[in-house]
Formats: structure tokens, sequence, C-alpha cells
């Protein structure tokens, strides 16, 4: 069965000329202009991915309340913003939203799409049955690559695909810094350098919502970030 993308962008010859390259890709595509109809739409069925702009029509931060909202009704649903807007502001509230990739619209079609396999990829995990050696502890971590579910002094941690295949490419070999590189090629996931800083930042902020004394993911300045096992005890 082919996967489901809806594509959600107000300027009909950008939002037609993406969908085109996707369905050549062998991908079912639903297109929409604004977020009322695609809000419609997801309520009925969601799709497999969401492409999203930020600006939609007479609302300039539509696609943020849209993000918002299937946020809401699925964790996991791989969501990219594909937009024109390129800053740190909205790159950062993306994200914080729960994007799992902020893209900017000069990117090249072949890197959409690979950025979009990369994301099933992640989803995909979720279909493996469980076994022991899908499980990862580090002290209070509990972590289920069958079923990407994480959990911290026994609560749940809400990631995103992309924040769970990054916390397990530091927890897998915890003390080891990781750069920024390393973090995108052993986690499989094509963002660039601040991307990776916001998504860390979200992170943390998550683990330190259930834990204020969380402190296991540490910035090595000039190098980048690692997992301190030492920490993660009580």
């Amino acid at each position: 069965m082919s996967r489901r993308i809806a594509v959600v962008e107000d300027e009909a010859a950008i939002r037609e000329n993406y969908a085109a390259a996707l369905r050549k890709q062998g991908y079912e595509v639903q297109t929409y202009p604004n977020r009322a109809k695609a809000m419609a739409a997801f309520e009925l069925r969601l799709p497999d991915l969401a492409i999203i702009d930020i600006g939609l029509e007479d609302e300039i931060d539509g696609g943020f309340l849209l993000c918002q909202s299937l946020r809401a009704l699925s964790m996991t649903l791989p969501i990219i913003f594909l937009t024109a807007r390129d800053n740190d502001f909205d790159t950062v509230s993306g994200l914080r939203m729960g994007a799992d990739d902020y893209l900017t619209k000069d990117i090249s079609l072949p890197h959409l799409t690979a950025r979009i396999a990369a994301l099933f990829r992640r989803q995909d995990a979720m279909e493996q049955p469980a076994a022991p050696e899908n499980q990862i502890q580090r002290g209070n971590l509990q972590m289920d690559l069958s079923r990407l579910h994480v959990s911290w002094k026994g609560l749940h941690v809400l990631l995103t695909v992309t924040e769970f295949w990054m916390l397990h490419a530091l927890v897998k070999y915890p003390g080891h810094v990781k750069n920024r590189d390393q973090l995108m090629q052993e986690s499989k996931i094509y963002v660039d350098n601040s991307t990776i800083t916001s998504h860390v930042k979200r992170m943390r902020k998550k683990f330190l919502a259930l834990d204020e004394s969380f402190d296991c993911i540490d910035t090595v300045y000039g190098m980048g970030y690692r997992w301190n096992s030492a920490n993660d005890k009580s």
C-alpha cells in the first residue's frame, strides 16, 4: 500500500508541483489550500506524513496552528514545515510545536524526497515486534525501539520521531561525544546545524518538564553532544 502524504500549501502552482513530484515517487498525495480544509480531512483520516506551509491564505501563522492540531491527534505523525520563511524564530517555533523538520522552499526535490523517506523509515520501526534486543535501559531511562517509546523514571516522554532517533544516537554510546554530522548520520535525518541544536534543546525541555533535576544531555562546546551516564541514576 502506498504512503499517503498531505501537502498544505496556499499557492496552487507550488502545491501541484510538489504533489506531482511526490506522485512520481509512488506516494498517494492529497493537497489542501488552507487550514480549515486540511483539518476537515485530517479529522476523518490522518495522512502518513504532512508537509505544511506556515502562511496559509489569510492566516499568517495558519501552518503553526495546523501543526498543533495535528500533534494533538498524533504524537508520531511525521510533520515537515516547507516554507519561504527562513529565520531562527520561525524555525524554533515550528520545532517547538512538534514538527519533525523545517525546510525552506529553495530545497531541491531530491533532497525533500530523501528527508521524507528518512522519516518514513523511522515510522517503520513502530511496526517491529517487541523483543529484548529492541529495549535499551540507561539508569532511569528506558527506550523501546520497536514502539518508539521513551520513559524517564517510569514517566512517558513525548518525543517526535526525529527526537527519538537523535536521542537513541546519544544513548547508544553513553559518554561518547557526537558531533552534529554524526547525529544526522546515526539517526538518519537530514537537517542543518541550527535544527540539530533546536531538537536537542527541545528534548532537554521535555525531560526537564518531568524531572527538574534532569542533566544527562551534555553540550560539549565546539564538539557536539553526549549522554552523561553519570547523571542518569537517582
